[in-house]
């Protein structure tokens, strides 16, 4: 798969080389030809340098690893490049305080998607720190990272899954890109028990077998009867 990133920062290092890794093409492009040389050549065979409009040109999936501020504005310049492409949304929209700074609005990914109309924007990769991506793999008590995915196209959802699993990683369907406002929340929300409270977010959440309550029992007595 030929792959464009947008950007040259930790997230782009990170998810890049694991594509690089799995034998993927990735054309890495930046505003600063220097950075992203340097990038591409920290990522290895198989990555190469390029400006921001390269990148888009290139990828039959783009990865925008952008600051939310700058995303919508970045791609807008690049809309007519990104026309018919996968375009994956890894941002984190989240100020100071932890707060959500699409403030009731639109969602980052769904900014992208307004700048970008020709392009099938999918939100992924947001909900963990770039070092979480760069384990090989990230797995934790032996169960692989689950990366939600919230997007409207099928195939472009495809996609982007075969990259969630060559990352080492499960892809799990979060619904349509109307949803992606839900991932950016959830992002807030554990950076700010992460960071702000040193609270361990994952234990908020039961085991999947309690998450309606607790099982009931099984084998004997009335459960086994159909409660008769």
């Amino acid at each position: 798969m030929r792959i464009g990133v947008l950007g040259t920062g930790n997230m782009a290092d990170a998810l890049a080389t694991h594509w690089v890794r799995a034998g993927h093409e990735v054309l890495v492009g930046g505003r600063d030809a220097a950075r992203a040389e340097r990038l591409a050549r920290r990522i290895g065979p198989g990555a190469e340098p390029g400006g921001l409009r390269a990148a888009a040109a290139f990828g039959e999936v783009v990865l925008a690893a952008l600051p939310f501020g700058a995303g919508a504005e970045v791609v807008r310049e690049l809309r007519a490049e990104l026309d018919g492409t996968v375009l994956v949304d890894c941002s984190n929209p989240v100020g100071p305080g932890f707060r959500l700074l699409t403030d009731g609005g639109p969602s980052a990914a769904r900014r992208l998607a307004d700048a970008a109309p020709g392009a099938a924007v999918v939100k992924a990769f947001n909900l963990c720190h770039e070092d979480v991506w760069r384990m090989r793999p990230p797995v934790f008590d032996g169960r692989p990272l689950a990366v939600p995915l919230c997007g409207d196209d099928a195939a472009a959802l495809a996609k982007v899954s075969e990259l969630v699993r060559d990352a080492g990683c499960r892809p799990v369907a979060g619904g349509g890109l109307d949803r992606a406002g839900l991932v950016e929340a959830t992002a807030a929300l554990f950076i700010g028990l992460w960071v702000g409270e040193g609270a361990d977010a994952q234990a908020i959440a039961p085991p999947l077998a309690y998450a309606t309550g607790e099982p009931a029992p099984t084998g004997t007595g009335a459960g086994a009867a159909g409660g008769r």
